[in-house]
């Protein structure tokens, strides 16, 4: 794979999988925007990447729509082009239709689907002039229901239904539109849903026997289907929403 001229904007670059994601990209020539909140954290990503001197460090709040709009300008300002969306920031929150609160529901839509919408919106004008392409982090929550984690799925499905739609209405510009669903990753992710560090470690040794491949998958996994999907040997691929969860998603309770 050769991105060698391409420039990448990764939301939720900090950790994870986004960090992954965008050391991956820099590693095939790429120039990134590392997008995220945690500046310290973004500055280790970015150290991490390949050339770490040509990418862009963007602190921003993907939720706030002027510090957006502010973003897309910083990053045009230096590099005069996009070429591919990663839209990796998301949340998770733990909880059912009993417990799980306003606040809460709101604060997971506009993460994991408000400001996807947002960024798609003010990046479609560049990636049709690039013919570009979109990869949006979604999850096996989008394609199979759990119980426990309702707002979340919720989104992820919103997720994998805004894919498809954006992938048709792009199609004819040469812009495609993919996502990736990953089954148990092993991130921070679930302890910034509110899951103590045993409840966490229970949680991984469980879903080893819930993946048939018999283990949970970590952000390389995630990141090499991202890079395919956004790649020109994907390039007769669009509107998939792609599992990377190790069979979780074709599995029933026995």
């Amino acid at each position: 794979m050769e991105f060698t001229g391409k420039v990448v904007l990764v939301t939720g670059a900090s950790s994870g999988i986004g960090a992954e994601v965008a050391k991956e990209f820099a590693g095939y020539g790429a120039k990134v925007i590392l997008v995220g909140r945690n500046l310290e954290r973004l500055n280790k990503a970015a150290e991490a990447c390949l050339n770490s001197s040509d990418h862009l460090i963007i602190q921003a709040d993907v939720t706030n729509e002027d510090e957006v709009k502010q973003m897309f300008k910083t990053a045009l300002n230096k590099f005069q082009r996009l070429d591919i969306l990663v839209n990796n920031a998301g949340i998770i929150e733990i909880g059912s239709i009993e417990n799980t609160s306003l606040e809460q529901y709101d604060r997971v839509m506009n993460i994991n689907v408000r400001s996807i919408y947002h960024l798609t919106m003010l990046a479609v004008p560049e990636l049709k002039k690039t013919k570009g392409n979109i990869v949006n982090v979604s999850s096996v929550c989008g394609l199979r229901s759990f119980p426990g984690v309702l707002a979340y799925n919720m989104s992820k499905s919103a997720v994998d239904q805004f894919t498809k739609c954006v992938a048709l209405e792009l199609a004819a510009a040469g812009v495609r539109c993919n996502s990736v669903n990953p089954g148990v990753i092993t991130t921070e992710l679930h302890k910034r849903g509110g899951m103590d560090t045993t409840a966490y470690e229970k949680f991984l040794e469980h879903s080893k026997d819930t993946h048939p491949l018999g283990r949970v998958g970590n952000v390389e996994d995630v990141s090499n289907a991202i890079c395919f999907l956004a790649s020109d040997k994907a390039s007769f691929i669009t509107a998939c929403n792609m599992p990377v969860d190790g069979g979780k998603q074709a599995t029933c309770p026995r």
